[in-house]
């Protein structure tokens, strides 16, 4: 397969490492003119009412960071060489949900609301691009339709098969994986979407759990996902620089739905599904948070939380904006470190 630096080619370690420098550096490098870009066409956050009131200084902070961020990815992982059919779904992915936050961005930009596409379309789309991503998957990457059990053994999502001939081509539908596949991207693109809520917590969590994802691919002799994991986190951690507190740019729509998508693709991908929920579990509690609380209000009239998601709640306790984000991504480390633990004595057992 053909390279870009046919002299590391022999060193799949050392590529993961300067996938992740190169993103990092290149990240690092074109945010100042992207946001010097953004402020002088005044393309700025529009920040909820409802939230907590000390976010109100945040009003007009330059958005649609997650354009570059996408951009350094598709760039990074393309010019390296290692690509192949599993690392084009994920980056499908991106891109797919990516683009529907982009439009997102766009209408909350032009209407100047924190609001932008209406629930319903933004559903709409993320089901188009969770379904499109399950087909591939499974037709053109050659994804099994079965999840592996962490704790041995697998359990078979393709029982329930439509096959269709279009002319040389079959397709195959296995309804349940597909399912499985559809419900994992709308809630990991939602439930990061949820987590950007504060200055440089999305961007690092997403960076730690791809870095994990970048492990369990290598152990899976699997370089071109790994290389992509790595694209991922270092274009995030480049971004961080700028979007750490107090932020000059936040990654807007564009990029938490799509690396949202882009984690839940990695788990397919990587056959990791029922363990994903673990490396991303700080996603999992904020989405859940939500969940919760609208349930309680309706329900009793009550809130469980003072404000959701989980994050806002540990604010109005009085926790700083860096206190809740470095301590959200030690949970992050801590849970992406067990759900390695855990394939790792799974895959030695296989």
């Amino acid at each position: 397969m053909f390279s870009l630096l046919p002299e590391i080619a022999r060193y799949p370690t050392y590529q993961v490492f300067v996938a992740a420098v190169l993103a990092l550096v290149l990240a690092g490098t074109l945010f100042p003119l992207w946001i010097r870009l953004l402020r002088f066409r005044n393309i700025g956050q529009q920040v909820r009412a409802d939230g907590p009131q000390g976010h109100l200084v945040k009003q007009g902070t330059p958005t649609m960071g997650g354009v570059l961020i996408v951009i350094v990815v598709a760039l990074v992982y393309l010019s390296l060489g290692e690509v192949g059919r599993p690392g084009i779904v994920a980056l499908v992915a991106l891109l797919g949900c990516g683009l529907l936050g982009f439009v997102d961005d766009y209408a909350k930009v032009v209407h100047e609301r924190s609001l932008g596409l209406r629930p319903r379309a933004k559903i709409v789309g993320q089901a188009t691009v969770a379904f499109a991503i399950g087909v591939m998957a499974v037709n053109w990457a050659h994804v099994s339709p079965e999840v592996l059990l962490p704790w041995g053994g697998t359990l078979d999502l393709g029982v329930l098969s439509t096959t269709i001939e279009a002319g040389r081509f079959t397709i195959t539908l296995p309804w349940l994986y597909i399912a499985l596949v559809f419900f994992m991207v709308i809630s990991f693109s939602n439930t990061v979407n949820l987590t950007d809520g504060l200055d440089g917590l999305a961007a690092g969590t997403v960076m730690i759990v791809m870095l994990v994802f970048a492990g369990i691919a290598f152990r899976q002799d699997n370089l071109e996902l790994a290389l992509f994991a790595a694209a991922v986190a270092g274009a995030c951690l480049g971004f961080l620089w700028y979007n750490a507190f107090p932020a000059d740019i936040f990654m807007g729509d564009t990029g938490s739905l799509g690396l949202g998508a882009a984690i839940a693709t990695m788990a397919v991908v990587t056959k990791t599904e029922l363990i994903a929920p673990l490396l991303g579990g700080i996603y999992v509690a904020e989405g859940l948070s939500v969940i919760l609380q609208v349930a309680s209000f309706k329900l009793t009239g009550k809130r469980i939380f003072r404000m959701a998601p989980l994050h806002h709640h540990f604010e109005m306790k009085g926790w700083s904006e860096t206190k809740v984000m470095v301590r959200f991504w030690i949970v992050t480390g801590i849970l992406a470190g067990a759900g390695f633990a855990l394939y790792f004595v799974a895959s030695v057992g296989r």
